[in-house]
């Protein structure tokens, strides 16, 4: 049997002993590195070897990675590293050696500190904010500037910077003050990255080149993504983040040991951390995912925290809080519905239903065992119940901003709408195709359905979507595409199958594609998306977002299309768009939405942003006006009354009594009393009886909620009147 160049390498490499400097969990970068090369090249769909063209768009991609907005790095630095290793990387990745990630990084660190030294001592000067100068909204696709260039480049952006916050700042900070602790951080964090890092991010941009959803994951990333799916965690129930060299809680999730604690609140700063009876780890100044790492543990184990409360002023009050670790519910995560009675043209009110699906999650780490585990489908099918026992007449499945997720799931539950048959196809990267089928000819919900979508619903939300459209079961509606993301990942963790790292617990994991989805009627999603049925005005339908604007995607392609019964009730496609088509005309909301769109359009394609105080000032007011118009506007022609809605969660979906939206609003901030952490928290917490508390109405200024709601009314109406006209025969 022959060997690949990239296996023989990895087989001279696995004789070697490990450098001195490489603990047991910290496997050898070098192995690791074969190890995602030999991976690529036989298990990536595309089935591409390292090549000149793959070195050269991994320089590209390091580079960017590092450098993305072309602020940093110098014409010179770039094309010195191009003559150096834009024609090497492929034969020194296959025997591991990742030197020019080292010496790329080493220039980059030191660029860095050249600029933030610069940037502060522009910040010490007199700076002039009357010039008639513009800079680069966005540089990505910028030329680098030459060293000669980009001292002016930088004295342009910071009196840039300095505007925004002169103009922003109404806390009465000095902007230069809060700017040079904002470029002290940057620099801490790039201190911060150690030579492993460094390496895991070279191997992330190397498989970004193959296409945009390989990966290469770090245990701690691989981690991430499992909770994702899982949509829970061990740990002590707080979201953190990095604040002035103090890791800070955020927000504390209900339910969990933090805020059960009553000894834990928002703004306390945690200064140490340690493992039940064990020393103290002091944590000011260290990387906010080494922190989460030592705080997050197995269940009922202990974690003890020293923190300063949030109204600390000395630092010398240290309180020690000791913490009982436990499964953390993500319920922000998880789906759920509204009942909503929404009103018809004659007066009276028809129930419709609306399930939110933030993700298509399913605990990947169950394998099938367990079968409570974590499922969208399982979820979906009972808020679907509750909905059915409400009296729905009709469903919207909300799916916008919905990233995707597992395959599975996605089939899974679109077997809840269908009788049986076809979903989708899968081809691998040798022509193999494989149908996945609906094979349960039940159906959970036979009644008028739409899918809401957008340009941010992506993968398993575009397989279901896709079909649904097919089988003519549902109206898909929103955005004039979906994000085109056609292909199919599989998480492979390296210590299973490379025999080199077999005794090694930290090297981690590589996100693949191996495999491309198709409709049932034939075409890729890949690219071109889902299509709406009926498109609406929206913010988010930009050309900037979709698959076709990242780095190095797959290609579009078709293959034969399959047998399959359509769904026997018409959709009734044509009325509904024309009805819609004239509600958006009359929604002055809708005509918001295209003035939005046509100036975020105008800035893209000009791209520049002056450099003078009073020209700012005068496009900020601008804006102010824009929006006061619109609320006084709005305030006219304000709703007496909201349609009555009532939330429907996985808590209360088995029979618990359904509490009413309560909506509200706002109080003005009191911005002094926020300082001081005495703001009132009143209008946050919603009263007893309440499902939640809206603090603006959700229908009455959210155009495309409301328009969907209109469009699955005529569908109802249509749907009912067909059936009155066949039961009459």
């Amino acid at each position: 049997m022959k060997f690949s160049r990239v296996l023989l390498a990895a087989a001279i490499v696995s004789g070697l002993s490990f450098s001195t400097s490489c603990h047991a969990k910290d496997p050898d970068p070098t192995q690791v590195t074969i190890s995602v090369v030999s991976l690529l090249e036989q298990v990536h769909y595309s089935k591409q070897r390292l090549s000149k063209d793959v070195s050269r768009r991994l320089l590209r991609n390091f580079l960017e990675y590092l450098d993305y907005n072309h602020i940093i790095f110098t014409k010179e630095d770039v094309d010195q590293f191009t003559q150096q290793w834009a024609e090497n990387l492929d034969s020194e990745l296959v025997f591991g050696r990742t030197e020019a990630a080292k010496q790329i990084h080493e220039v980059f660190v030191k660029r860095v500190e050249e600029r933030v030294a610069y940037a502060k001592e522009l910040l010490s000067s007199e700076l002039d904010y009357n010039t008639d100068h513009t800079i680069d909204s966005n540089r990505q696709k910028a030329a680098w500037p030459s060293s000669s260039q980009i001292d002016s480049m930088w004295k342009d952006r910071v009196t840039s910077e300095m505007i925004q916050e002169r103009l922003g700042n109404k806390k009465e900070k000095d902007p230069a003050t809060i700017l040079r602790k904002r470029y002290d951080q940057y620099l801490r964090s790039i201190h911060e990255q150690t030579a492993d890092e460094v390496v895991r991010i070279f191997l992330v941009c190397l498989t970004s080149t193959y296409d945009p959803h390989s990966e290469y994951m770090s245990k701690t990333a691989q981690e991430e993504f499992n909770i994702s799916m899982r949509l829970s965690l061990f740990g002590i129930g707080a979201r953190l983040r990095s604040e002035d060299g103090y890791t800070k809680i955020e927000e504390l999730i209900p339910g969990g040991p933090a805020s059960k604690s009553k000894k834990i609140k928002a703004g306390d700063r945690i200064v140490a951390v340690a493992q039940a009876s064990q020393p103290f780890v002091d944590c000011i100044d260290m990387r906010l995912d080494k922190v989460i790492s030592m705080i997050r543990g197995d269940k009922d184990t202990i974690v003890r925290l020293q923190l300063l409360p949030a109204a600390s002023a000395t630092g010398a009050d240290r309180v020690e809080v000791e913490i009982k670790r436990d499964e953390i519910k993500l319920k922000e995560g998880e789906a759920h519905a509204d009942l909503i009675e929404w009103p018809t043209p004659n007066g009276k009110v028809m129930k419709l239903g609306r399930i939110e699906l933030p993700s298509f999650y399913k605990d990947m780490t169950q394998n099938g065992n367990n079968p409570n585990a974590k499922s969208t489908t399982r979820d979906v099918a009972l808020l679907l119940n509750r909905l059915k026992a409400e009296g729905i007449e009709g469903l919207i499945v909300d799916l916008r901003n919905n990233g995707g997720g597992s395959l599975e799931e996605a089939i899974s539950l679109t077997g809840l709408f269908i009788k049986d048959g076809p979903v989708v196809q899968v081809r691998n990267w040798n022509g193999e195709v494989v149908i996945n089928r609906d094979t349960d000819s039940s159906i959970l919900y036979d009644g008028p359905l739409t899918v809401l979508v957008n340009r941010h619903s992506a993968s398993a939300s575009e397989i279901f979507a896709a079909a649904l459209q097919d089988y003519g079961r549902a109206v898909v509606i929103g955005d004039s595409k979906t994000f085109g993301k056609g292909t199919v990942q599989q998480l492979i963790e390296l210590n299973r199958v490379i025999p080199a790292l077999a005794k090694e617990q930290q090297a981690g994991s590589i996100k693949l594609t191996i495999q491309k989805f198709y409709r049932i009627a034939g075409g890729s999603t890949q690219l071109r998306g889902v299509e709406g049925d009926i498109c609406l005005p929206s913010l988010s339908d930009q050309p900037e977002f979709g698959e076709d604007a990242r780095k190095d995607p797959l290609p579009y392609d078709t293959i034969k299309p399959l047998n399959y019964d359509k769904w026997t009730r018409p959709l009734y496609l044509d009325l509904l768009r024309k009805s819609s088509e004239q509600r958006i005309r009359e929604n002055i909301e809708f005509e918001y939405i295209r003035e939005d769109m046509d100036r975020i359009r105008k800035r893209v394609e000009e791209n520049k942003l002056s450099v003078n105080e009073k020209k700012r000032q005068e496009e900020l007011d601008a804006d102010k006006a824009r929006r006061e118009k619109r609320d006084a506007e709005r305030s006219v022609r304000a709703h007496d009354t909201e349609p009555k809605a009532f939330r429907v969660t996985l808590e209360n979906a088995a029979g618990k009594p359904l509490k009413p939206f309560v909506y509200i609003k706002p109080k003005k901030k009191d911005e002094k009393a926020e300082e001081n952490g005495d703001a009132d928290p009143k209008d946050e917490t919603p009263a007893e009886g309440e499902a939640a508390v809206f603090k603006t109405a959700p229908m009455s200024f959210d155009p495309i909620k409301e328009e969907a709601l209109n469009i699955l009314r005529d569908l109802v109406e249509e749907t009912s009147k067909d059936s009155k006209q066949a039961s009459s025969r």
